[in-house]
């Protein structure tokens, strides 16, 4: 019918008619609600094209273009094109509304999601927070539409690793949407997940876990138990058993979320990619190689087809299946795989990106388990720079990239230079994420090792010994970590003649490879 429109006002009044505009940029609404954003596209350029034209640059109806125009760019993933029509809609809207109009706030909502996939996060929070004094005062502290913006914010607090201020943020708009639109709502859903996520990365794991079974009831009972959505809210429990070592629980729940995408989707959606990438990193923590990596290419295939082969999630997949292959051994496989995600995240995101940053991390990792520790060394510390400047000195990213640091001078016998860095990264992981998060875990197991090789054995026992407790506590008695742990401290016993005690940690450890192998 908006083809048919189009065709009619194209006849009636001529190509470049204001009615033409109007049918024009009706049919790229419609295009857009139907997936079809490069034709979406099409239709809003050429509406903007007449409105330009035929009208004031400053009018509403160019305005309104704009912005359709840039939603399907970056529905299409170009924020940069985006952005820049998204500052002019605003300059328009602004001033024909006024700088506090409630028709504002949607805009800005939209410009700072740009912004902060684009690492600009002082600029995103700038317009969040604007918007959300502006929804506030018009409609009251209690609206849902003020609820959506809060969750937003939250989340750029999230990604920057300011977690005390995104907890009551979420915490607040998952309240005033339980009480707006009732706690079953599918509306609750990103506040929801959002302070799931929170908890699981600070890992609060009995905080998270019924905050995804809610999030799975919710889209179980509104869409039924074999629509893709809940297919990704089991990916995310999943995600959370994963986390905690619990890996008979989180493969079951993999397992049910790739055959709801399998059987829902087209074979394929970037949507199946994400369930099979899931049980795929799963299936090489465990060692499951033959298993996991035809599901890592499978998942590989789909996003390069669906996506293009320059996407960041392509770039992601590959990271994961080049991961894979380090394990096994299979560097000159591995090589070209970090090198080539490293390359397009760079290109799509820009140098300083978090997720470039991983990336660099990720063939470091590589080139020190090689002993190409020159190779290694520069990007660890580009990496560590990128996270600092991005993310702020204090993100628990930083305290990863720290440690990675650190293991490269250990592993060079740099012990001098090693310290500071656990020590650092120690301070960072206990701040941000609390003094019983496995990341806690992991900076005490590097630094007792750095005063293991030095023979400061007391202190490297009371070391291992908390990181140890620390495991056992978070991630379970079985977890891989624990029993890196056991054969760390057995190690040191060994080394300090109570070898009745090591064989006693070699044995759990080698039990616990057994199951989760």
């Amino acid at each position: 019918m908006a083809q048919k429109a189009l065709e009619l006002a194209e006849q009636g009044s001529g190509p470049d008619s204001l009615e033409v505009a109007s049918s024009s940029a009706d049919l790229g609404l419609l295009l857009a609600a139907k997936g079809d954003h490069p034709g979406a596209q099409a239709n809003q350029e050429r509406a903007l094209s007449i409105r330009e034209k035929a009208l004031d640059p400053d009018h509403p109806d160019v305005a309104q273009t704009l912005e359709n125009l840039a939603d399907s760019h970056r529905s299409q993933d170009d924020d940069e094109t985006a952005e820049a029509l998204y500052e002019r809609a605003l300059a328009i809207w602004e001033k024909a509304l006024g700088p506090d109009h409630l028709d504002l706030a949607l805009i800005m909502e939209n410009l700072a999601g740009v912004y902060q996939s684009r690492s600009r996060y002082a600029e995103a929070e700038a317009l969040h927070k604007r918007a959300l004094a502006i929804r506030e005062k018009a409609l009251g502290p209690d609206h849902p539409r003020v609820a959506i913006i809060l969750t937003n914010l939250a989340e750029l607090y999230d990604i920057q690793g300011r977690p005390i201020e995104a907890e009551p943020l979420y915490q607040r708009a998952l309240a005033v949407l339980q009480a707006g639109v009732g706690p079953d709502s599918a509306d609750t859903l990103p506040a929801l997940e959002g302070l799931a996520e929170l908890y699981r990365v600070q890992g609060r794991y009995s905080e998270a876990e019924p905050l995804y079974e809610r999030a799975v009831s919710i889209r179980e009972r509104g869409l039924g138990p074999d629509h893709p959505d809940v297919a990704k809210s089991l990916n995310n429990l999943a995600s959370l058993y994963f986390a905690q070592g619990l890996y008979a629980k989180a493969e079951p729940l993999y397992r049910r979320s790739l055959a709801i995408a399998d059987k829902a989707l087209d074979p394929e959606h970037p949507d199946l990619a994400l369930s099979l990438n899931g049980l795929a990193v799963l299936y090489s923590v465990q060692g499951r190689y033959a298993q996991a990596e035809p599901l890592h290419e499978r998942a590989l295939a789909i996003w390069e087809k669906a996506l293009g082969p320059d996407h960041p999630d392509v770039a992601t997949s590959l990271g994961n299946l080049a991961v894979l292959y380090d394990a096994q051994g299979r560097y000159a496989e591995a090589e070209p795989l970090h090198t080539r995600a490293l390359e397009i995240r760079e290109k799509a995101l820009g140098p300083n990106h978090p997720h470039v940053a991983t990336s660099l991390d990720n063939l470091a990792e590589l080139y020190r388990g090689q002993g190409r520790y020159d190779e290694a060394e520069p990007l660890y510390k580009r990496a560590l720079v990128i996270g600092e400047k991005v993310l702020g000195p204090e993100h628990p990213d930083v305290a990863l990239s720290l440690d990675n640091l650190a293991e490269l001078y250990r592993a060079q016998g740099r012990y001098e230079e090693a310290r500071p860095l656990y020590e650092r990264a120690l301070a960072i992981a206990e701040k941000t994420l609390g003094a019983g998060h496995p990341d806690v875990a992991l900076s005490l197991n590097g630094l007792a090792e750095v005063h293991r090789a030095r023979g400061d054995y007391a202190e490297a026992e009371d070391l291992h010994t908390r990181s140890l407790a620390i495991r056992e506590a978070a991630l379970g008695p079985d977890h891989p970590d624990v029993a890196t742990s056991l054969e760390n401290l057995a190690a040191l016993y060994a080394e300090t003649d109570r070898a009745e005690e090591a064989a006693a940690l070699q044995e759990r450890a080698a039990e616990i490879r057994k199951i989760t192998h």
